[in-house]
């Protein structure tokens, strides 16, 4: 018995100190070089600031819509709804984000509403959108602001990032700096 206590209370030492001091110290380093310092990454505008990597309500129809939020956007305390697809209250609150999108984007068929423009992420706090979300809200937007598709497409298009290193995952939109860059029109 003895000779299994002791490796064990060594072992259980050894691993506390190295996930409570060592790895804890190494991620704050690498934090550290990152740009602002591993506090993510904010916007400053008129004097307000804005974390980028962290998903904002636009319900406005000049601005292109942010996916839904579990959480209300609420950084503090995020998660999905943890309903599952044939929960009928979660069904409801899915159709009727599909009934206000087609309110406030006539001519735009329901088969062609994107899913994360009516589904929460699990985070609840996404920040971004596919170009295709971002592209069936020109038309709403550029009526709305009285500009043409082509600008407001262009603008999408200069926001729109690539796959990580090219290959890992798909492009995206940050949405908050696409409707800043409409502010800048």
């Amino acid at each position: 018995m003895k000779t299994n206590i002791i490796p064990a209370v060594r072992l259980t030492f050894i691993t506390l100190l190295f996930f409570s001091g060592v790895y804890p110290a190494v991620i704050w380093g690498v934090g550290q070089l990152m740009p602002n310092k591993g506090k993510g990454e904010v916007i400053s505008v008129n004097g307000k600031k804005y974390y980028a990597n962290i998903g904002q309500t636009f319900t406005e129809d000049k601005y292109f819509w942010s996916r839904p939020s579990a959480v209300d956007y609420n950084a503090a305390g995020s998660g999905g709804s943890n309903k599952g697809p044939s929960n009928p209250e979660y069904l409801q609150l899915v159709q009727a984000r599909i009934d206000t999108f087609l309110v406030h984007s006539p001519g735009i068929a329901k088969k062609d509403i994107p899913v994360e423009l009516v589904t929460a992420s699990g985070s609840g706090l996404d920040p971004d959108i596919t170009a295709k979300a971002a592209l069936i809200q020109v038309k709403r937007i550029a009526m709305i602001r009285k500009v043409q598709e082509e600008t407001i497409q262009k603008i999408v298009a200069q926001n729109t990032e690539g796959p990580l290193f090219g290959l890992f995952g798909p492009e995206k939109i940050n949405v908050l700096k696409l409707n800043l860059a409409l502010d800048d029109l």
